[in-house]
């Protein structure tokens, strides 16, 4: 897909300023720019944001994760540390609707940048700050990364296998899950600042939006006096819903716990006298005895191959899938139909494959317009066409370490 092919979005009228660095800023800003925004991502001379190098693999030694957190952005360096390069960004935030940063909290203040001189010259600023606990309370001032949001927020606790130390999940969540809500608090302030013309400060912070996913653990234990625990690939109670093998030593889940569906997996496995067994009959029965039942059913999914239990459990209603790696995601039929993965060009990987855009939206689709920037690469757009500087005056800054 190229820039040219990409649908407008719903957000094309909007410019964003993002500063910060590493992954719950800037996903929120990948998130905007997603749906069409101008997002103008500022970098440090010379070095940029450290996503430029990290990732587990890498290619060409340069990494494959950078082209995705900052597809559809440009990127612009200005040196935050200076108080020329501070005067810059006041220039460029005058001309945008949504500032996301993601420093430790005090940060932009020192700078000068704080929301009060902000909004004193840009009244309609709605200014997005992520941080690990917060921009108030005894904790704000703190180092905060989203592994330690997670275990604050109460995920890590409860995740992982009981017999082992909580587990990480395997992907940055807390980090991701306080950009997704630093996102939707953008759009709420957009809509109040459509009526009012009034900008606020969109306070997301890691801790409590992971802690927003937690359910009714709270209740639980204040209420119930029940504290939840690791169990691993199951939840109490709830069965069958589990992991079980195949014939070819691979993994299925199968999830039959509501009453009809297991009646349906037990019509499957050819054995309906389940389906009145006194041990199995009903939720509440099912619950306790979760262990023989998950004994009966892996032994019998244990004897077919993976193909033919899927497409038995399938046709009978029943919720099954795989537990997909990357190489199932790119040869099923159903993400392609769908456009779950798109391809672009890049200049040094040639075709990158990324996730697209999601959700999915009927009459204004997001898109990606293209992968990541090299470090730099819009400071004749953004301090030229948009500030009016000359390409003098560009390479004076440049000069001083300034852009």
């Amino acid at each position: 897909m190229t820039t040219a092919d990409a649908p407008a979005g719903p957000l094309t009228d909007l410019r964003v300023v993002e500063m910060g660095q590493l992954l719950a800023g800037p996903f929120c800003g990948q998130l905007l720019a997603d749906f069409g925004a101008e997002v103008i991502k500022l970098e440090s001379p010379g070095v940029g944001d450290p996503m430029r190098q990290w990732g587990r693999e890498k290619a060409h030694g340069k990494s494959l994760w950078w082209p995705v957190v900052a597809r559809g952005k440009k990127s612009v360096t200005c040196n935050l540390r200076s108080p020329e390069g501070q005067d810059l960004a006041r220039r460029i935030i005058a001309e945008a609707d949504v500032v996301v940063e993601n420093f430790r909290p005090g940060t932009l203040e020192r700078w000068g940048l704080g929301v009060e001189e902000l909004h004193e010259i840009n009244p309609g600023l709605i200014v997005a700050r992520v941080s690990g606990y917060g921009q108030s309370g005894p904790y704000s001032a703190r180092a905060g990364f989203g592994s330690i949001g997670e275990a604050m927020g109460g995920i890590r606790y409860v995740t992982g296998d009981p017999t082992n130390a909580p587990s990480r999940a395997g992907i940055s969540l807390g980090d991701s899950l306080a950009a997704v809500f630093a996102t939707i608090g953008v759009l709420a302030a957009l809509h109040h600042r459509e009526k009012t013309g009034v900008g606020q400060v969109v306070d997301s912070a890691i801790y409590e939006a992971v802690l927003a996913m937690m359910e009714s653990l709270l209740p639980e234990w204040a209420i119930g006096g029940y504290q939840r625990e690791r169990t691993g690939s199951v939840l109490p109670n709830i069965a069958p819903s589990n992991v079980y093998p195949t014939k070819e030593d691979s993994m299925i889940l199968v999830a039959a716990n509501q009453d009809s569906v297991f009646g349906r997996l037990a019509t499957a496995m050819d054995r309906t006298d389940l389906i009145d067994d006194p041990r199995y009959r009903d939720h509440a029965s099912r619950g306790v005895n979760m262990d023989e039942l998950d004994e009966l059913i892996a032994s019998w999914t244990a004897e077919r191959g993976t193909d033919e239990l899927l497409e038995l459990l399938h046709e009978a209603g029943v919720p099954a899938g795989r537990i997909y790696t990357a190489s199932d995601m790119f040869a099923d039929p159903h993400f392609a139909a769908r456009e779950a993965i798109v391809k672009l060009a890049h200049p040094d990987f040639g075709e990158f494959p990324m996730h697209g855009v999601f959700p999915k939206l009927s009459k204004t689709p997001g898109a990606v317009r293209h992968a990541g920037p090299a470090l730099g690469e819009h400071n004749a757009d953004i301090y030229g066409a948009l500030l009016g500087l000359t390409d003098s005056d560009q390479a004076a800054l440049a000069g001083r370490g300034t852009i």
